[in-house]
């Protein structure tokens, strides 16, 4: 249960404080003499501790990424969430690249197809998600047999997806390099081998 005080308040004409009118002149002396107010924010901060404030809060700083410059108190908002450099990875590909290029990379990027495995159509990125949640397989009354067969025979030459691609094309290459290191490393040592007979 709450005490209710009958003592008089006073507001503090440095610190705008509500305090006990008893103690109001002590707070005073204390507060003038030990607090002042920011000039930016408006808070009451120690005054040995007022540049300090400024400088972590309010001083302005530019932003690395896209040279903006603001208080240093919104820097980690703004590079998180409003830098237009920031880096974001598009929702299609999950590339990573500036956030003020994302809208028109998105366009194109959701506009290329991928396979349907069991429809045997291609759909557009855009639409995956909501042609996934919808797609049964093929709709025989909606396509002529010879749309299927079409679409059956064109199953065999689907794209590969672009990392399985990347992964042979690496494995192949690794490949390669190896043996002509292995095939490179015979030569040089029948080379020295006969420079060593003569």
């Amino acid at each position: 249960m709450a005490v209710v005080s009958d003592q008089e308040i006073s507001v503090c004409s440095h610190c705008d404080r509500a305090i006990p009118s008893s103690n109001i002149d002590l707070h005073y002396a204390h507060c003038s003499r030990n607090l002042e107010r920011c000039k930016v924010c408006g808070d009451m901060v120690p005054k040995k501790y007022a540049e300090d404030h400024f400088s972590s809060t309010h001083a302005p700083v530019a932003c690395s990424l896209c040279s903006e410059t603001m208080e240093r108190e919104i820097l980690a908002v703004h590079k998180g969430e409003n830098c237009p450099q920031r880096i974001v990875t598009c929702e299609y590909c999950e590339f990573p690249l500036p956030a003020i290029d994302l809208f028109e990379h998105q366009e194109v990027c959701g506009n290329r197809t991928e396979y349907c495995n069991l429809c045997g159509r291609y759909i557009r990125l855009r639409e995956r998600n909501d042609h996934e949640s919808r797609c049964n397989g093929p709709d025989i009354t909606a396509e002529s047999s010879r749309d299927v067969r079409e679409a059956e025979r064109n199953h065999g030459a689907q794209r590969r997806p672009p990392h399985e691609f990347s992964r042979k094309r690496l494995l192949f290459t690794i490949a390669i390099t190896g043996i002509a290191v292995l095939l490179g490393s015979l030569f040089f040592q029948r080379k020295t081998e006969n420079n060593q007979v003569h």
